[in-house]
Protein backbone atom coordinates (compact mmCIF):
# COMPACT_ATOMS: atom_id res chain seq x y z
CA UNK A 1 0.00 0.00 0.00
CA UNK A 2 2.41 2.41 1.14
CA UNK A 3 4.67 1.34 -1.95
CA UNK A 4 1.63 2.30 -4.69
CA UNK A 5 1.11 5.76 -2.59
CA UNK A 6 4.83 7.10 -3.06
CA UNK A 7 4.49 5.61 -6.81
CA UNK A 8 1.41 7.76 -7.13
CA UNK A 9 3.24 11.03 -5.52
CA UNK A 10 6.05 10.62 -7.66
CA UNK A 11 3.99 10.48 -10.97
CA UNK A 12 2.04 13.47 -9.89
CA UNK A 13 5.52 15.26 -9.19
CA UNK A 14 6.94 14.23 -12.47
CA UNK A 15 3.59 15.17 -13.99
CA UNK A 16 3.45 18.67 -12.44
CA UNK A 17 7.41 19.49 -13.24
CA UNK A 18 5.95 18.23 -17.20
CA UNK A 19 2.97 20.97 -17.06
CA UNK A 20 5.32 23.85 -15.44
CA UNK A 21 8.25 23.41 -17.87
CA UNK A 22 8.98 25.10 -21.17
CA UNK A 23 8.18 22.23 -23.49
CA UNK A 24 11.89 23.35 -25.40
CA UNK A 25 14.82 24.78 -23.78
CA UNK A 26 15.00 28.58 -25.54
CA UNK A 27 17.49 28.86 -28.33
CA UNK A 28 18.89 32.66 -28.80
CA UNK A 29 20.76 33.82 -31.76
CA UNK A 30 22.50 36.90 -32.44
CA UNK A 31 22.34 39.17 -35.83
CA UNK A 32 23.68 41.98 -36.77
CA UNK A 33 21.91 44.71 -38.89
CA UNK A 34 23.16 48.14 -39.92
CA UNK A 35 21.18 51.46 -38.78
CA UNK A 36 20.59 53.03 -42.54
CA UNK A 37 18.92 52.64 -45.58
CA UNK A 38 16.75 49.78 -46.73
CA UNK A 39 14.56 48.68 -44.07
CA UNK A 40 14.66 50.81 -41.21
CA UNK A 41 15.10 49.43 -37.35
CA UNK A 42 11.65 49.70 -36.61
CA UNK A 43 11.09 47.37 -39.68
CA UNK A 44 13.75 44.82 -38.43
CA UNK A 45 12.21 44.21 -35.26
CA UNK A 46 8.63 44.05 -36.16
CA UNK A 47 9.75 41.31 -38.79
CA UNK A 48 11.66 39.70 -36.15
CA UNK A 49 8.91 40.22 -33.47
CA UNK A 50 6.72 38.13 -36.00
CA UNK A 51 9.11 35.23 -36.33
CA UNK A 52 9.91 35.02 -32.27
CA UNK A 53 6.11 35.07 -32.17
CA UNK A 54 5.73 32.27 -34.81
CA UNK A 55 8.88 30.07 -33.23
CA UNK A 56 8.97 30.85 -29.29
CA UNK A 57 11.90 28.46 -28.63
CA UNK A 58 14.18 30.77 -30.86
CA UNK A 59 14.67 34.26 -29.34
CA UNK A 60 16.92 36.92 -31.62
CA UNK A 61 19.04 39.61 -30.07
CA UNK A 62 19.48 42.59 -32.70
CA UNK A 63 22.42 44.74 -32.97
CA UNK A 64 22.28 47.64 -35.37
CA UNK A 65 25.30 48.90 -36.72
CA UNK A 66 26.41 52.48 -39.31
CA UNK A 67 26.91 50.27 -42.58
CA UNK A 68 30.85 51.58 -42.26
CA UNK A 69 31.31 49.78 -39.21
CA UNK A 70 28.96 46.53 -40.46
CA UNK A 71 32.02 44.48 -41.84
CA UNK A 72 34.83 44.97 -39.29
CA UNK A 73 32.30 44.30 -36.75
CA UNK A 74 31.65 41.08 -38.79
CA UNK A 75 35.64 40.25 -38.93
CA UNK A 76 36.51 40.79 -35.37
CA UNK A 77 33.51 39.22 -33.75
CA UNK A 78 34.87 36.28 -35.99
CA UNK A 79 38.40 36.46 -34.64
CA UNK A 80 37.16 36.67 -31.14
CA UNK A 81 35.43 33.25 -31.56
CA UNK A 82 32.15 34.22 -32.16
CA UNK A 83 29.25 36.59 -31.27
CA UNK A 84 27.01 36.72 -34.01
CA UNK A 85 24.68 33.95 -35.81
CA UNK A 86 23.05 35.69 -38.82
CA UNK A 87 24.84 38.63 -40.15
CA UNK A 88 24.05 41.49 -42.90
CA UNK A 89 26.44 41.47 -45.68
CA UNK A 90 26.84 43.57 -48.95
CA UNK A 91 26.94 42.15 -52.53
CA UNK A 92 30.86 43.13 -52.33
CA UNK A 93 32.01 40.88 -49.16
CA UNK A 94 31.37 37.26 -50.40
CA UNK A 95 34.86 36.94 -52.23
CA UNK A 96 36.77 38.03 -48.90
CA UNK A 97 33.94 35.89 -46.79
CA UNK A 98 34.33 32.91 -49.05
CA UNK A 99 37.83 33.11 -48.91
CA UNK A 100 38.32 33.66 -45.25
CA UNK A 101 35.41 31.05 -43.67
CA UNK A 102 33.35 34.14 -42.88
CA UNK A 103 29.96 32.43 -43.77
CA UNK A 104 28.68 28.99 -44.26
CA UNK A 105 27.55 27.60 -47.48
CA UNK A 106 23.88 27.83 -47.62
CA UNK A 107 23.91 26.08 -50.92
CA UNK A 108 22.55 23.01 -50.16
CA UNK A 109 19.63 24.69 -48.16
CA UNK A 110 18.26 26.66 -51.24
CA UNK A 111 15.10 25.16 -51.86
CA UNK A 112 13.61 24.99 -55.86
CA UNK A 113 11.03 27.41 -55.18
CA UNK A 114 13.99 30.04 -54.06
CA UNK A 115 15.64 29.19 -56.80
CA UNK A 116 12.75 29.87 -59.59
CA UNK A 117 11.00 32.47 -57.74
CA UNK A 118 14.21 34.96 -56.91
CA UNK A 119 15.39 37.45 -59.28
CA UNK A 120 18.01 36.19 -61.25
CA UNK A 121 19.67 39.68 -60.50
CA UNK A 122 19.39 38.79 -56.79
CA UNK A 123 21.31 35.75 -56.60
CA UNK A 124 24.76 37.70 -57.20
CA UNK A 125 24.30 39.42 -53.98
CA UNK A 126 25.73 36.20 -52.36
CA UNK A 127 27.29 33.94 -54.66
CA UNK A 128 31.10 33.33 -55.08
CA UNK A 129 33.08 30.81 -57.12
CA UNK A 130 29.59 28.72 -58.06
CA UNK A 131 28.43 28.46 -54.12
CA UNK A 132 25.77 30.76 -52.21
CA UNK A 133 26.94 32.02 -48.79
CA UNK A 134 23.43 33.20 -47.90
CA UNK A 135 19.92 34.76 -48.89
CA UNK A 136 19.80 38.03 -50.91
CA UNK A 137 17.66 40.36 -48.68
CA UNK A 138 18.39 43.82 -50.07
CA UNK A 139 17.80 44.43 -53.69
CA UNK A 140 18.55 47.61 -54.09
CA UNK A 141 20.23 50.16 -56.90
CA UNK A 142 20.74 54.14 -57.31
CA UNK A 143 17.70 56.02 -58.75
CA UNK A 144 17.62 59.27 -59.72
CA UNK A 145 15.77 61.24 -57.84
CA UNK A 146 14.20 65.10 -59.04
CA UNK A 147 12.17 67.78 -57.33
CA UNK A 148 9.02 68.36 -59.91
CA UNK A 149 8.07 71.42 -58.68
CA UNK A 150 11.88 72.54 -59.69
CA UNK A 151 11.95 71.28 -62.80
CA UNK A 152 8.17 72.90 -63.48
CA UNK A 153 9.69 76.33 -62.47
CA UNK A 154 12.87 75.90 -64.90
CA UNK A 155 10.73 74.91 -68.03
CA UNK A 156 11.91 71.49 -68.11
CA UNK A 157 9.31 69.00 -69.49
CA UNK A 158 10.92 65.51 -68.40
CA UNK A 159 13.49 64.63 -66.23
CA UNK A 160 17.12 64.23 -67.93
CA UNK A 161 17.57 60.61 -69.81
CA UNK A 162 21.53 60.81 -70.07
CA UNK A 163 24.37 62.31 -67.68
CA UNK A 164 25.34 65.30 -69.98
CA UNK A 165 21.32 66.34 -70.10
CA UNK A 166 21.37 65.78 -66.20
CA UNK A 167 24.48 68.67 -66.43
CA UNK A 168 22.80 70.85 -69.02
CA UNK A 169 19.44 71.11 -66.91
CA UNK A 170 21.13 71.70 -63.69
CA UNK A 171 22.61 74.31 -65.52
CA UNK A 172 19.54 75.89 -66.10
CA UNK A 173 18.29 75.44 -62.91
CA UNK A 174 20.99 77.76 -61.83
CA UNK A 175 21.52 80.11 -64.61
CA UNK A 176 17.72 80.85 -64.18
CA UNK A 177 18.58 81.90 -60.14
CA UNK A 178 16.21 79.01 -59.00
CA UNK A 179 19.36 76.44 -56.94
CA UNK A 180 22.76 77.67 -56.41
CA UNK A 181 23.43 74.25 -56.62
CA UNK A 182 21.26 71.90 -58.17
CA UNK A 183 22.99 68.55 -57.69
CA UNK A 184 23.80 66.44 -54.40
CA UNK A 185 25.70 63.44 -54.45
CA UNK A 186 27.15 60.68 -51.56
CA UNK A 187 31.02 61.65 -52.09
CA UNK A 188 32.64 61.26 -48.76
CA UNK A 189 35.70 59.36 -49.11
CA UNK A 190 33.57 56.08 -48.36
CA UNK A 191 31.98 53.11 -49.81
CA UNK A 192 29.16 55.43 -50.67
CA UNK A 193 31.83 57.15 -53.52
CA UNK A 194 32.19 54.10 -55.09
CA UNK A 195 28.18 53.02 -55.53
CA UNK A 196 28.32 56.40 -57.16
CA UNK A 197 31.69 55.92 -59.50
CA UNK A 198 30.61 52.23 -60.22
CA UNK A 199 26.52 53.54 -61.15
CA UNK A 200 28.75 55.72 -63.68
CA UNK A 201 31.13 53.38 -65.25
CA UNK A 202 28.25 51.47 -65.69
CA UNK A 203 26.82 54.21 -67.80
CA UNK A 204 30.31 54.92 -69.74
CA UNK A 205 30.51 51.17 -70.55
CA UNK A 206 33.46 50.94 -68.16
CA UNK A 207 35.66 47.81 -66.45
CA UNK A 208 36.76 47.26 -63.26
CA UNK A 209 38.92 44.27 -63.97
CA UNK A 210 39.69 42.44 -66.99
CA UNK A 211 41.52 38.69 -66.82
CA UNK A 212 41.86 39.94 -62.88
CA UNK A 213 44.05 42.75 -63.56
CA UNK A 214 42.80 46.65 -63.09
CA UNK A 215 41.03 48.09 -65.83
CA UNK A 216 39.16 51.59 -64.24
CA UNK A 217 42.07 53.46 -65.18
CA UNK A 218 41.19 53.75 -68.87
CA UNK A 219 38.12 54.29 -70.85
CA UNK A 220 35.00 54.20 -69.15
CA UNK A 221 36.59 54.13 -65.92
CA UNK A 222 38.31 57.30 -66.79
CA UNK A 223 35.52 58.73 -68.07
CA UNK A 224 33.04 58.46 -64.92
CA UNK A 225 35.80 60.30 -62.76
CA UNK A 226 36.06 62.57 -65.58
CA UNK A 227 32.64 63.41 -64.97
CA UNK A 228 32.12 63.74 -61.45
CA UNK A 229 35.37 66.04 -61.40
CA UNK A 230 33.22 68.45 -64.10
CA UNK A 231 30.23 68.21 -62.04
CA UNK A 232 31.74 69.34 -59.35
CA UNK A 233 33.95 71.81 -60.48
CA UNK A 234 31.19 73.27 -62.69
CA UNK A 235 29.73 74.67 -59.89
CA UNK A 236 26.16 72.43 -60.75
CA UNK A 237 26.99 70.43 -56.99
CA UNK A 238 26.85 71.23 -54.04
CA UNK A 239 30.56 71.60 -53.16
CA UNK A 240 29.92 69.57 -49.74
CA UNK A 241 29.04 66.51 -51.48
CA UNK A 242 33.07 65.50 -51.08
CA UNK A 243 31.70 65.08 -47.37
CA UNK A 244 28.19 64.14 -47.80
CA UNK A 245 27.23 60.09 -47.35
CA UNK A 246 23.50 58.89 -48.23
CA UNK A 247 21.70 60.25 -45.56
CA UNK A 248 23.36 63.83 -46.12
CA UNK A 249 21.83 64.03 -49.70
CA UNK A 250 18.53 62.63 -47.91
CA UNK A 251 18.07 65.33 -46.19
CA UNK A 252 19.09 67.92 -48.28
CA UNK A 253 16.96 66.68 -51.11
CA UNK A 254 13.87 66.65 -48.30
CA UNK A 255 14.77 69.96 -47.18
CA UNK A 256 13.70 71.80 -51.56
CA UNK A 257 17.61 72.54 -51.57
CA UNK A 258 18.61 70.35 -54.93
CA UNK A 259 16.44 69.63 -57.85
CA UNK A 260 18.82 65.99 -58.38
CA UNK A 261 20.03 63.40 -56.47
CA UNK A 262 21.80 59.90 -56.90
CA UNK A 263 20.14 57.57 -53.83
CA UNK A 264 18.84 53.83 -52.97
CA UNK A 265 15.19 52.75 -52.70
CA UNK A 266 14.48 54.02 -49.54
CA UNK A 267 14.63 57.69 -50.35
CA UNK A 268 11.66 57.71 -52.23
CA UNK A 269 9.23 57.23 -49.28
CA UNK A 270 10.87 58.59 -46.76
CA UNK A 271 11.37 61.73 -48.84
CA UNK A 272 7.37 61.31 -49.79
CA UNK A 273 6.55 61.29 -46.23
CA UNK A 274 5.02 64.62 -45.34
CA UNK A 275 5.32 64.65 -41.65
CA UNK A 276 9.23 65.28 -42.33
CA UNK A 277 9.77 66.31 -45.95
CA UNK A 278 9.03 69.88 -47.55
CA UNK A 279 9.00 67.79 -50.99
CA UNK A 280 5.99 65.19 -50.23
CA UNK A 281 4.34 64.52 -53.57
CA UNK A 282 7.15 66.32 -55.41
CA UNK A 283 9.47 63.73 -55.80
CA UNK A 284 10.36 62.45 -59.09
CA UNK A 285 12.35 59.02 -59.55
CA UNK A 286 13.72 57.26 -62.67
CA UNK A 287 16.99 54.73 -63.14
CA UNK A 288 20.37 56.86 -63.60
CA UNK A 289 20.77 57.89 -66.75
CA UNK A 290 22.89 56.73 -69.46
CA UNK A 291 25.32 57.86 -72.09
CA UNK A 292 24.73 58.80 -75.68
CA UNK A 293 25.76 55.81 -77.88
CA UNK A 294 26.48 54.13 -74.71
CA UNK A 295 24.17 52.94 -72.73
CA UNK A 296 19.98 53.88 -72.27
CA UNK A 297 20.30 53.32 -68.10
CA UNK A 298 23.08 53.03 -65.42
CA UNK A 299 22.75 51.41 -62.21
CA UNK A 300 24.60 50.24 -59.13
CA UNK A 301 24.25 46.75 -57.40
CA UNK A 302 23.96 47.91 -54.20
CA UNK A 303 21.88 44.50 -52.85
CA UNK A 304 23.13 42.88 -49.35
CA UNK A 305 21.78 39.14 -48.11
CA UNK A 306 21.65 37.18 -44.93
CA UNK A 307 24.12 34.86 -43.64
CA UNK A 308 25.16 32.67 -41.18
CA UNK A 309 28.14 32.69 -39.73
CA UNK A 310 30.73 29.87 -39.43
CA UNK A 311 31.38 29.93 -36.18
CA UNK A 312 27.43 29.90 -35.41
CA UNK A 313 26.55 27.75 -32.57
CA UNK A 314 22.55 27.37 -34.08
CA UNK A 315 22.65 27.20 -37.40
CA UNK A 316 19.82 25.40 -38.40
CA UNK A 317 17.81 28.44 -36.29
CA UNK A 318 19.74 30.81 -37.91
CA UNK A 319 18.19 29.51 -41.20
CA UNK A 320 15.13 29.27 -39.88
CA UNK A 321 15.36 33.45 -39.18
CA UNK A 322 17.14 34.25 -42.48
CA UNK A 323 14.18 32.04 -44.86
CA UNK A 324 11.30 34.01 -42.44
CA UNK A 325 13.20 37.27 -42.94
CA UNK A 326 13.64 36.99 -46.77
CA UNK A 327 10.46 35.31 -47.45
CA UNK A 328 8.10 36.85 -49.78
CA UNK A 329 4.96 37.56 -47.40
CA UNK A 330 7.16 39.71 -45.28
CA UNK A 331 9.15 40.88 -48.04
CA UNK A 332 5.79 41.79 -49.15
CA UNK A 333 4.19 43.68 -46.01
CA UNK A 334 7.27 45.68 -45.88
CA UNK A 335 7.90 46.86 -49.29
CA UNK A 336 8.59 50.51 -48.94
CA UNK A 337 12.16 51.09 -48.27
CA UNK A 338 13.51 48.30 -49.67
CA UNK A 339 11.74 46.36 -52.49
CA UNK A 340 11.39 42.16 -52.68
CA UNK A 341 14.02 39.94 -54.05
CA UNK A 342 10.38 38.00 -55.76
CA UNK A 343 10.32 38.64 -59.09
CA UNK A 344 5.96 38.12 -58.86
CA UNK A 345 5.82 40.58 -56.64
CA UNK A 346 6.85 43.39 -59.05
CA UNK A 347 3.31 42.70 -60.36
CA UNK A 348 1.59 42.61 -56.98
CA UNK A 349 -0.82 45.69 -56.86
CA UNK A 350 -0.77 45.88 -53.05
CA UNK A 351 3.39 46.14 -53.46
CA UNK A 352 3.14 48.80 -55.98
CA UNK A 353 0.59 50.63 -54.31
CA UNK A 354 1.54 53.97 -54.02
CA UNK A 355 4.83 53.99 -55.30
CA UNK A 356 3.85 53.51 -58.90
CA UNK A 357 6.39 55.56 -60.24
CA UNK A 358 9.59 53.74 -58.00
CA UNK A 359 8.08 49.98 -58.93
CA UNK A 360 8.63 51.20 -62.97
CA UNK A 361 12.07 52.67 -62.40
CA UNK A 362 13.01 48.99 -60.30
CA UNK A 363 12.22 47.16 -63.38
CA UNK A 364 14.37 48.74 -65.35
CA UNK A 365 17.11 49.56 -62.81
CA UNK A 366 17.34 46.16 -60.92
CA UNK A 367 17.58 44.64 -64.44
CA UNK A 368 20.70 46.83 -65.69
CA UNK A 369 22.47 46.21 -61.94
CA UNK A 370 26.59 46.71 -62.75
CA UNK A 371 28.54 44.99 -59.95
CA UNK A 372 31.76 46.26 -58.32
CA UNK A 373 34.35 43.89 -58.74
CA UNK A 374 34.38 40.67 -57.42
CA UNK A 375 37.76 40.24 -55.58
CA UNK A 376 39.09 38.90 -52.16
CA UNK A 377 40.79 42.25 -51.94
CA UNK A 378 37.78 44.40 -52.63
CA UNK A 379 38.79 46.21 -49.49
CA UNK A 380 41.64 47.45 -50.70
CA UNK A 381 40.89 48.17 -54.32
CA UNK A 382 37.59 50.17 -52.67
CA UNK A 383 40.30 52.37 -50.25
CA UNK A 384 42.46 53.07 -53.46
CA UNK A 385 39.72 54.14 -55.39
CA UNK A 386 38.32 56.50 -53.06
CA UNK A 387 41.37 57.86 -52.26
CA UNK A 388 41.49 58.78 -55.95
CA UNK A 389 38.50 59.90 -56.06
CA UNK A 390 38.56 62.44 -53.22
CA UNK A 391 41.87 63.82 -54.75
CA UNK A 392 40.49 64.27 -58.18
CA UNK A 393 37.82 66.02 -56.55
CA UNK A 394 39.80 68.67 -54.83
CA UNK A 395 42.41 69.34 -57.40
CA UNK A 396 45.38 67.49 -56.14
CA UNK A 397 45.31 65.09 -59.08
CA UNK A 398 44.25 64.84 -62.34
CA UNK A 399 41.86 61.72 -62.73
CA UNK A 400 44.09 59.74 -65.40
CA UNK A 401 46.67 59.97 -62.52
CA UNK A 402 44.81 59.42 -59.72
CA UNK A 403 43.46 55.97 -61.23
CA UNK A 404 46.85 55.26 -61.91
CA UNK A 405 48.16 55.52 -58.40
CA UNK A 406 45.11 53.95 -57.51
CA UNK A 407 46.07 50.81 -59.36
CA UNK A 408 49.37 50.66 -57.54
CA UNK A 409 47.36 50.82 -54.12
CA UNK A 410 44.86 48.39 -54.69
CA UNK A 411 47.09 44.87 -54.34
CA UNK A 412 45.93 43.77 -57.75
Amino acid sequence: MLKSVQTALLGATLLGAALFSPAHAETKINALFMAQAAYSEADVRAMTEAFTKANPDISVNLEFVPYEGLHDKTVLAQGSGGGYDVVLFDVIWPAEYATNKVLTDVTDKITPEMKSGVLPGAWTTVEYDGKRYGMPWILDTKYLFYNKEILEKAGIKAPPTTWAELAEQAKTIKDKGILATPIAWSWSQAEAAICDYTTLVSAYGGSFLKDGKPAFQTGGGLDALKYMVDSYTSGVTNPNSKEFLEEDVRRLFQNGDVAFALNWTYMYNMANDPKDSKVAGKVGVVPAPGVEGKSKVSAVNGSMGLGITSTSKHADEAWKYITFMTSQATQNQYAKLSLPIWASSYDDPAVAKGQEELIAAAKVGLAAMYPRPTTPKYQELSTALQQAIQESLLGQAKPDAALETAVQNSGL
